[in-house]
């Protein structure tokens, strides 16, 4: 196995080469993604994007980009969501602007592949990636769970969070379109791992099934297996980027 740190180097010429051999030779391809393909994609976070859908919670609220703005004290569960339900809608229902996912699924056609990652904006399965080669380890940004939780299961969201971006008004929803959890009828938040209540529901299991089957079955083979890292950063390295 060969890493490749292409950026800012003076070799990249000769290491995008070995990479292209690696490549070829390989009779299989992990692919760990992080943050930095979505954003090289167009999914940024800041700037232009971030002014042309939340100018609004900017001026009234002083947030400066999506990321932090995810973590702003609002007042109200109407506040709250109205946020969310944009930042739901154009990071996980819109499509990225740029065809970075749709490039790299053309690379991958006829290989034998299995894409871990960390993002959750789905942006592989939306390019066309195969479901089943897919692990989303962090979960997803189309899901609600019980915020305390009272169970292992999560929601689909896209009828309700369109229903919030169409009904919000002064950047609140309507207070009957808050959701709650149908079982405990506790508040729900977002299926996005950032403590330990986490949901980890039948499908983010049978993902990680799939993923640590293809690992070892490929390994222990003894096959040519290729570990692409792609716009991975520090924040969670046990998950890609010491493994890889």
């Amino acid at each position: 196995m060969n890493r490749f740190e292409v950026s800012n180097d003076p070799d990249f010429a000769l290491r995008l080469d070995l990479l292209k051999t690696a490549w070829h030779e390989a009779d299989a391809v992990i692919i760990g993604a992080g943050s930095g393909l979505s954003t090289a994609a167009g999914f940024t976070y800041a700037g232009e994007r971030f002014e042309r859908y939340f100018s609004d919670f900017a001026a009234t609220y002083g947030i400066r980009d999506m990321y932090s703005g995810g973590f702003y004290p609002f007042a109200s569960l109407e506040e709250y969501w109205a946020y969310w339900s944009r930042f739901i809608t154009v990071n996980r229902y819109h499509d990225v602007p740029k065809p970075v996912y749709a490039d790299l699924l053309k690379l991958v056609a006829g290989k034998d592949y299995f894409v871990i990652t960390t993002n959750v904006d789905h942006c592989f399965q939306k390019a066309g990636f195969a479901r089943e080669r897919l692990f989303y380890t962090q979960g997803d940004y189309s899901l609600f769970q019980c915020s305390v939780p009272c169970r292992q299961e999560t929601f689909d969201n896209e009828a309700v969070v369109r229903a919030m971006v169409e009904r919000q008004e002064h950047m609140r929803i309507p207070t009957e379109l808050v959701p709650s959890c149908p079982y405990c009828g506790r508040p729900m938040t977002m299926n996005l791992r950032c403590d330990d209540t986490f949901v980890e529901d039948e499908g983010w299991h049978k993902a990680a099934e799939r993923y640590d089957d293809f690992l070892r079955t490929r390994v222990r083979a003894e096959r040519k297996v290729l570990f692409l890292e792609l716009g991975v950063g520090g924040n969670t390295p046990v998950i890609i980027k010491y493994p890889f």
